[in-house]
């Protein structure tokens, strides 16, 4: 098995190892969550006052909010769904506070074909709260538009991110 960049970072970044493997796991309890429909499960891995950015631009206020709209999703638009979260990279900038960055996707209708790529950016910051769990304080979702990006790059191309 080939490491991401990502893997390979953390591999060689340990000062931080139980700190970066419990904010992996709240990203791993989010999606753990949404594939169960379980709504109440999923707003707990946010923080009281976060604030949620969907891909179309619903900004959500509060834990409380975000589980009552996803238990809406989940019982309509979002039935039977499952979300891919892959990683990219997780920067702590204090030592109760992390940004990771990753990449992801709700499927219908079964998992995620192996080799099909996630088509939308994602931003989380998580945070240490007084009672030691880390939780989501802030997430945005935006989809990632390839061909206006490969334009952009074509005309521009100092506008193309370092290792892009």
């Amino acid at each position: 098995m080939q490491l991401t960049s990502y893997q390979k970072e953390t591999a060689v970044n340990t000062e931080r190892t139980a700190d970066t493997e419990a904010v992996e796991a709240v990203i791993r309890d989010t999606v753990a969550a949404w594939n169960a429909g379980d709504a109440t499960a999923y707003g707990a891995c946010f923080t009281a006052d976060a604030t949620y950015v969907t891909w179309v631009g619903t900004r959500y206020q509060g834990r409380q909010e975000i589980a009552r709209a996803h238990a809406a999703l989940f019982r309509m638009f979002l039935k039977g769904s499952t979300l891919a979260d892959e990683i990219v990279a997780v920067r702590f900038i204090g030592p109760d506070a992390a940004i990771v960055s990753s990449n992801g996707d709700v499927v219908k209708g079964g998992k995620r074909p192996e080799g099909v790529k996630l088509t939308k950016a994602q931003t989380y910051t998580i945070v240490r709260e007084a009672d030691g769990h880390w939780r989501i304080a802030s997430f945005h979702n935006t989809k990632h538009k390839a061909l206006m990006e490969r334009i952009s790059f074509a005309f521009a191309p100092e506008t193309m991110p370092a290792g892009a």
